[in-house]
């Protein structure tokens, strides 16, 4: 049982514990089935605060805070524990591996980045041939995932295996009003998530699934929803920003989100179209707590709401993200002002959820 009461006063803020926190997980390495490291922190973190706490067959994290009063909202918010990385798949020899990219990695970003491999981080580097030692015509292709190989040196033998999963070896840093690193997509809503439990509103039921394998098809979010069965669905993650100057001299006036824009509400992606009653309850609650928020613009992608509104008999769903740049590469970059003011719309707009807001007749 949980030894914290629950709240519906909340003011996020990010300070010295808190970006700790955030650190750790973004310093994590939890590639795509093997999301161990990650969970750990979720687990030590939530020992305190949890009703019911489980870890189910696929590695999801679900815990459950009841909330008081009659007829409460049962409200599943996921966030995925997963990020994009590499598999190790063959030992060649002499501390050389080759290696295939789990999740949505651009080839072209691999080449000479510094990496970790398991759960131990042993460092090493994505190698590829010297550009001394290259043709003319080789250098106006792409490098493919094929002709390269993460080297950890010979004195690393022993301490990577095959199947052993890596990532980028960057760790967070804040960059004045900003915070860059890899993996915001998704630590950002695994922190938030994390919080939200911490203070979890008193009206609400919260069911909270840190999810596995998002990056490899939303495959965790399903098996959760399943086992919640939610009246509503909302899925935090993180969202590309588009909105780096155009290189033609001409405005940029087709940015999907912007950074400093506020919370980015989706209206649709590759797997979802966002609830509309759910989508307008959003946006009234920024309107009415003042809260900056933008609109995401359908494209491709998608988010845990892709399985969450197809479970059962059909979940009512809405994902709201963080507007990043340089998403799925070895360093993203977000605006500490859009993080803060995600966590506090999501807490927000659960103060204010009642059924009032699922009546088809009334809101559709």
């Amino acid at each position: 049982m949980a030894k914290h009461e629950i709240s519906n006063k909340f003011n996020p803020r990010l300070g010295k514990k808190e970006l700790a926190l955030l650190s750790r997980l973004c310093d994590a390495v939890s590639v795509s089935g093997d999301e161990q490291e990650v969970r750990a922190i979720v687990l030590e973190e939530l020992r305190d605060y949890a009703d019911v706490t489980k870890v189910d067959a696929m590695g999801n994290v679900l815990v459950r805070r009841e909330g008081k009063g009659a007829d409460r909202v049962r409200v599943m918010v996921a966030a995925h524990m997963d990020e994009v990385g590499f598999m190790i798949v063959n030992d060649e020899g002499d501390g050389v591996f080759e290696f295939r990219v789990i999740g949505g990695i651009d080839p072209r970003q691999l080449a000479g980045k510094p990496v970790w491999i398991g759960r131990e981080h042993v460092p090493g580097v994505i190698g590829a041939k010297a550009i001394h030692l290259t043709t003319p015509e080789e250098r106006t292709q792409a490098l493919k995932e094929d002709q390269l190989r993460i080297d950890i040196g010979p004195g690393g033998a022993g301490k990577v295996k095959v199947g052993d999963r890596g990532t980028f070896a960057t760790k967070l840093a804040v960059l004045g009003p900003s915070i860059r690193s890899k993996a915001l997509d998704d630590r950002l809503g695994v922190y938030n998530l994390i919080q939200l439990v911490k203070n979890a509103p008193e009206n609400v039921d919260l069911l909270a699934a840190f999810t596995v394998q998002e990056e490899l098809g939303l495959r965790g979010a399903k098996i959760a929803a399943f086992a919640f069965d939610p009246e509503v669905g909302i899925a935090m993650d993180s969202t590309p920003a588009n909105d780096l100057p155009n290189y033609d001299g001409f405005e940029n006036t087709s940015h999907n989100t912007k950074l400093g824009g506020g919370p980015a509400i989706y209206l649709m992606d590759g797997a979802t179209l966002g609830d509309r009653r759910l989508i307008q309850w959003l946006v009234n609650t920024a309107e009415a707590e003042k809260i900056p928020w933008q609109f995401r613009q359908p494209g491709m992608g998608g988010t845990d709401a892709g399985s969450i509104h197809k479970t059962r008999a059909g979940v009512p769903s809405v994902s709201v993200s963080v507007p990043q740049r340089y998403l799925h590469s070895p360093a993203g970059l977000i605006r500490i002002d859009d993080e803060l003011n995600t966590l506090k719309l999501i807490h927000s707009a659960l103060t204010r959820l009642d059924r009032s807001i699922l009546n088809l007749q009334e809101n559709n």
